[in-house]
């Protein structure tokens, strides 16, 4: 591999060994996507290794009907050859490097960072699948909700399995396909809590995740008081990370998964933050 993986935190030592999924609030944003290529099998290895709760993704679907694994409707920023995904077909996309962004940013070479197809839902699923710590949160870019689920059931993979988005419509199509999905409800900094907690608790969703420069600690405890988990998305600074863990929110989404998890730690054994109920 191209980096050396991080050691996971003590503090989700004892919760590995039950042998249940682990419950540490920290989402690793389109896999470990500081270390790896995002939304790249590779960071999706790094994010199970790491061992964050959730793995969050992004996906489309492809002209010839392939639920794809991607940010961007578009190819030229993480693979530096422009392909509208919608309009191509999975042979095309599977042809190009979607590790060229990270690989230039970075300054990378083919060896310390060798060449990424993109991946397709499946066979992430599949990956997630074969291990039973981490789950994986969905985000579909474009109006595929209904083949993702056709694909999780015909899988059988539903426990792995979670969805988030802002689009409310998209939201509600998983709760009325699958209502035992959970549902990530993403959300802005500034918006009218009240009114989208009564929209949450409506349609069943488990959690509303607001952007984290909108957070605070009564909107968390606001959330919360609903019954509802309280998340952020997407921190990655250490100050972030910290106004967050102690503002006592319940989810993370970071592309630094091991910093995240590796701060939690150390706040829970300081004795500055709580552990979870």
């Amino acid at each position: 591999m191209a980096f050396l993986f991080l050691s996971k935190p003590d503090v989700i030592a004892a919760e590995e060994a039950t042998g249940s999924f682990l419950s540490n609030g920290i989402t690793a944003h389109r896999g470990n996507s500081a270390e790896f290529p995002e939304n790249t099998m590779s960071a999706f290895r790094s994010a199970l290794q790491v061992g964050v709760d959730w793995i969050e993704l992004d996906i489309f679907k492809t002209s010839d009907g392939e639920i794809v694994v991607t940010h961007d409707a578009t190819t030229g920023r993480v693979a530096g050859k422009n392909l509208v995904i919608a309009d191509s077909t999975y042979e095309e996309l599977k042809k190009l490097d979607v590790a060229t962004d990270f690989r230039n940013r970075h300054q990378l070479t083919l060896k310390t960072c060798p060449p990424e197809t993109m991946p397709t839902l499946f066979e992430v699923l599949q990956l997630v699948m074969s291990q039973e710590k981490t789950r994986v949160s969905i985000q579909p870019k474009s109006n595929c909700v209904a083949d993702a689920i056709s694909l999780i059931q015909s899988l059988e993979a539903d426990k792995w399995v979670g969805f988030n988005d802002g689009n409310l419509e998209y939201m509600k199509q998983v709760k009325e396909l699958a209502p035992h999905l959970i549902v990530f409800w993403d959300r802005g900094p500034s918006t009218n809590l009240s009114e989208e907690i009564k929209i949450a608790n409506q349609f069943g969703f488990e959690a509303l995740v607001l952007r984290h420069d909108g957070v605070t600690p009564e909107k968390v405890l606001q959330i919360q008081n609903a019954d509802l988990e309280a998340g952020a998305w997407t921190a990655n600074s250490d100050a972030d990370l910290q106004r967050l863990l102690l503002a006592g929110v319940d989810r993370i989404y970071t592309d630094r998964p091991a910093a995240a998890l590796k701060l939690k730690a150390q706040l829970l054994k300081t004795g500055q933050l709580k552990p979870r109920p």
